[in-house]
């Protein structure tokens, strides 16, 4: 078994793509490895298979390890516990509470709700309609296309504050004609 510095030295030559390095830390590191994929994959078939991506992962990797603070057999190690648990949470389907589904609220209006809403909606078109034609035109732009006031204020040829005046006091009118 090779020591730490042993391992470190491996990790170093592989990052720079020396294939000899990296047959030797795969010889004196793939039975741990494999001793830690098997415990948390629980299967030898699907071990193997996850310590070739592990390598694969440590060739294109091993640069890193140099800024890493843990031990050259921890980071390893690490790399090959964390592919493993990967593996695992792909394999398992998202955990859903299908009782909690029958709790979800159906939240499309009944008949009766929509057709007070559309009573309410036409009400509201007659009491624009009922505006002068300027008037109401700034109301829709206003409030049903989100045209700004400066917009509005061009458009009907008016100075800003007179624009805001017009809406504020349509919108009182609308507010006396839809209580009635």
């Amino acid at each position: 078994m090779l020591t730490r510095d042993g391992i470190t030295k491996l990790i170093l030559r592989t990052s720079m793509h020396d294939r000899a390095a990296f047959d030797l830390l795969y010889k004196h590191t793939c039975a741990k490895l494999f001793g830690v994929c098997l415990r948390i994959l629980g299967d030898s078939g699907e071990a193997e298979e996850a310590m070739q991506d592990v390598y694969v992962k440590i060739w294109t990797k091993a640069d890193r390890y140099a800024t890493s603070q843990l031990s050259p057999i921890s980071w390893l190690v690490a790399i090959a516990r964390n592919h493993s648990i990967d593996l695992i949470r792909a394999r398992r389907p998202p955990d859903v509470d299908l009782a909690a589904a029958g709790d979800v609220a159906d939240t499309t209006p009944w008949a009766e709700e929509l057709l007070i809403e559309n009573d309410q909606q036409a009400s509201l078109a007659r009491s624009i309609d009922s505006l002068s034609k300027d008037k109401a035109a700034a109301i829709r732009g206003a409030y049903q296309e989100g045209v700004s006031y400066a917009e509005l204020a061009k458009r009907h040829n008016v100075p800003l504050n007179t624009m805001r005046t017009w809406l504020r006091r349509s919108l009182i009118q609308l507010r006396a004609s839809v209580e009635q």
